[in-house]
């Protein structure tokens, strides 16, 4: 057995980021403003510089950063923000079934009816063919979702299926920040999006989200929604049904220092997926899901699909105890249509959907990723996948 465990994720922060994240914390700790302050404004901008818009959105300049970033306390609570501000409630939201539960959650807190959709299986994503087949008299919204950092190349499509019909397109894009399609930025494609700053994602602050948008009215009312539905930041004039839903400063100042690292890290994502890649290549039945012609992935995730009848639950244990290897979360084990607490929404079966979350794997990627880390997950799915197989 190996001296050294690989485990499923791993949050990189080095001392001297700690060091000046715990300046920054002194500094804001002095200066009692605690929330809403210089070091969310900050971050925010950063946030938008470091996802440029490209192409065209409803007359907008095609060039140059989002004018609208607006920090919250989470991915979860970005999305919600976002269908309240687009007034979905009372109506239809059409999402993928193989998502977060907490996409439906969103949905669902919006006041929305949630539409579960089939995916396609080379993308984890909607496809427009899947948006159509779900698409009811009263949909007011989709959410396309980035799932593990992959941008499908028929976002332009969905896009154009949303306008055409007067829907509107939401990005859920708590795993992709940095990724691209097209040269465009995840957030680039729909009236906004929402992203996640949980720890597990490449870029954190411990707890919080983001929205982007190119929506002058969308920004301003999701500042309202975030600061308990008031007017402005000192009334106590409340004009929405909003929420604390505020990024403290604290997190803040950490998302601004791990923000500047995001290229970085993206690049050893990617060299590590190009070596499992690689790898794995020789596996007869393992399906790595490969990027789209035209994607770029941050690899939040590394998925890979085992042949159908495998035993993923043996798969997973055998390289936890034989190899001291730990497979990071699952995207996802169990699809939204099939979770007990959505059984009212549930509607017809989704095989694509179905077929994806009882095969997945998804692979251990670190930031920081070593190479003698890589040559372990690898040796050790080579030798688990061979025993499954009979090979």
């Amino acid at each position: 057995m190996p001296d050294l465990a690989v485990n499923a994720a791993r949050v990189v922060f080095p001392v001297a980021e700690r060091e000046e994240i715990a300046r920054a914390v002194a500094d804001i700790l002095g200066s009692g403003m605690l929330t809403l302050g210089p070091y969310t404004r900050q971050f925010e901008a950063a946030f938008a510089a470091a996802h440029p818009a490209g192409g065209p959105f409803e007359g907008d300049s095609p060039d140059g950063p989002f004018p609208h970033a607006v920090a919250t306390a989470s991915g979860t609570s970005a999305l919600e923000i976002i269908l309240r501000a687009l007034g979905v409630a009372g109506r239809d939201v059409v999402l993928p079934a193989n998502t977060f539960y907490a996409t439906a959650a969103a949905v669902l807190r919006a006041g929305a009816r949630p539409i579960f959709a089939d995916i396609e299986v080379s993308t984890l994503a909607l496809s427009p063919e899947s948006v159509l087949a779900a698409l009811t008299s009263d949909t007011a919204a989709v959410v396309l979702v980035h799932i593990g950092g992959l941008i499908s190349p028929h976002v332009d499509r969905l896009r154009a299926v949303c306008a055409e019909r007067g829907i509107a397109l939401v990005e859920d894009a708590a795993h992709a920040h940095g990724s691209t399609y097209d040269g465009r930025f995840a957030g680039s494609f729909g009236a906004a999006a929402a992203f996640s700053f949980y720890p597990t994602k490449v870029v954190t602050c411990g707890e919080g989200g983001m929205i982007l948008t190119r929506s002058a009215r969308l920004a301003d009312e999701a500042r309202i929604y975030r600061d308990q539905g008031k007017g402005s930041f000192g009334a106590n004039h409340h004009v929405r049904h909003g929420y604390a839903w505020r990024m403290s400063e604290l997190n803040a100042a950490c998302g601004l220092v791990h923000l500047r690292r995001m290229a970085e890290f993206i690049e050893r994502r990617r060299a590590v997926a190009a070596r499992y890649d690689a790898a794995l290549a020789g596996l007869d039945g393992l399906q790595p899901l490969r990027e789209p012609s035209g994607c770029r992935s941050n690899f939040y995730k590394y998925v890979a699909l085992l042949p159908a009848g495998a035993d993923r639950e043996r798969f997973r244990r055998e390289l936890a105890q034989r190899h001291e290897v730990r497979l990071a979360g699952e995207v996802y084990d169990l699809p939204l249509h099939r979770q007990p607490v959505l059984a009212e929404f549930a509607g017809p079966a989704l095989p694509a959907a179905e077929d994806v979350c009882a095969r997945q794997i998804c692979l251990p990627v670190h930031s920081d990723m070593r190479d003698d880390e890589i040559d372990q997950v690898v040796t050790a799915v080579a030798a688990v996948y061979g025993a499954l197989a009979g090979v």
